[in-house]
C-alpha cells in the first residue's frame, strides 16, 4: 500500500470517527440504572448523565431505573431492547457479576458490549450509632458465636456487599453459608434499615454512608479496601487483623450488536466524561476512586473478574459449581 493510499485511508477513518462522535453528541441517550433510586448504580448513572449534558457531549440524557435480582432484570431488558442501538447505555459492576451466578441468570455479560470501568469504591461496614458493637473484633465475635443472630443490610444477593459479609464471616471463623443477609434493591432502603435499628450491621460504598457517619448516626467499623481513604479516618479490615479485601467497581456497557465505529464513538465519549473537570468534581464530592479502564484491558479485566467472583461465591456457598 502506498503512503498516499495510507494517508487517504487514515483521513477517511478519522472523518468517520468524527462524524460518529458528532452525531452521538446530537442524540437523546438513555442510561439504564439496573437498581432502585439512591444506590450506587443510580448515582453513577445520574453522574454520567450530569457530565454528558453539562459538557454538551449529548443533547439530552434520560436515566431509567429497572430494579430486581441484583441488576439481572435490568440486564435482560437491556439486552432485548438495546440490540444494535448506540443511544442506550447501562451501568453495572461487581454486584451484577455475582447476581448473574446466584440468580442463574439466562442473560450474561457476554451479551453486552463492554465500554469502560468508571469507579472503584471501598466498602464500609457500619453499625447504628447506638449499637453495643463498638469494633470489628466485637462484630467478628458475634458472627462466630451465632451468624444467624447477626443481620446484615446491603445490596442485592451475590453482590459486593454480600460477598464482603460472607468473607467477613469466613475470616471470623464462622460458616459463610449461614450469614443472615438481607438484600435491598437500593442504598436508600438499606440506609433506612440501618437508621431504624432493624439490622445489626450494614455494608455499602463509603460515599453512600459518609454523611450519616460524619453526623454520628452510623459508626464505621472498617473499610474493605487495601488502604485507607484520604478523607476518612476509618481503618481497613486488614489493619484490624482480617485478611479481606473487596472493591466495588462500577462500569458502563453498550447494547449487543453495535458496530465497531459506534463502539469507538461511545468509548471516546465516555473517556471525555471521565477526563473532564466536571467528573473530577463528582468523584471528589462522592468520595469515589477513579478506576477508569477501557478497551481491551477492560474486557480482559471483566473476564478475570467473572472467574474471581465465581470462585469466591462458590467458596462461601452463594453459588453452585
Amino acid at each position: 500500500m502506498s503512503s498516499i493510499t495510507k494517508t487517504i485511508r487514515g483521513v477517511a477513518v478519522a472523518a468517520m470517527t468524527l462524524v460518529a462522535s458528532s452525531a452521538f453528541a446530537q442524540q437523546e441517550l438513555k442510561i439504564i440504572a439496573p437498581a432502585g433510586p439512591g444506590g450506587g448504580w443510580d448515582a453513577a448513572a445520574r453522574s454520567v448523565q450530569q457530565v454528558l449534558t453539562q459538557t454538551g457531549l449529548a443533547k439530552s440524557v434520560q436515566v431509567v431505573n429497572v430494579t430486581g435480582a441484583g441488576g439481572t432484570v435490568g440486564l435482560a431488558q437491556f439486552v432485548n431492547q438495546a440490540k444494535g442501538d448506540p443511544s442506550q447505555l447501562m451501568v453495572n459492576g461487581i454486584t451484577m457479576v455475582g447476581a448473574i451466578l446466584t440468580n442463574k441468570s439466562p442473560v450474561t455479560l457476554d451479551q453486552v458490549t463492554p465500554i469502560a470501568r468508571l469507579t472503584g469504591d471501598p466498602l464500609v461496614i457500619v453499625v447504628p450509632a447506638n449499637s453495643p458493637i463498638k469494633s470489628v473484633k466485637e462484630l467478628a465475635d458475634a458472627v462466630k458465636a451465632d451468624p444467624a443472630k447477626v443481620t446484615w443490610a446491603g445490596g442485592s444477593a451475590g453482590g459486593a456487599d454480600h460477598i464482603l459479609a460472607a468473607l467477613f464471616a469466613k475470616a471470623a471463623g464462622s460458616d459463610p453459608a449461614r450469614v443472615n443477609y438481607i438484600a435491598f434493591s437500593g442504598g436508600g432502603e438499606a440506609l433506612a434499615a440501618m437508621l431504624g435499628g432493624r439490622v445489626t450491621a450494614g455494608i455499602s460504598g463509603y460515599g453512600e454512608f459518609e454523611s450519616q457517619i460524619k453526623a454520628g448516626k452510623l459508626r464505621a467499623l472498617a473499610l474493605s479496601s487495601g488502604k485507607r481513604l484520604a478523607n476518612a479516618d476509618v481503618a481497613t479490615l486488614k489493619e484490624q487483623g482480617m485478611d479481606v479485601e473487596v472493591v466495588n467497581w462500577r462500569a458502563v456497557m453498550a447494547g449487543p450488536g453495535i458496530t465497531a465505529e459506534q463502539k469507538k464513538a461511545l468509548t471516546d465519549t465516555v473517556e471525555k466524561v471521565v477526563k473532564s473537570k466536571e467528573w473530577a468534581e463528582i468523584l471528589k464530592q462522592r468520595g469515589w476512586e477513579d478506576f477508569y479502564l477501557a478497551g481491551e484491558p477492560f474486557e480482559a479485566f471483566l473476564k478475570e473478574e467473572q472467574v474471581r467472583v465465581g470462585d469466591v461465591l462458590r467458596s462461601v456457598g452463594l453459588a453452585k459449581s
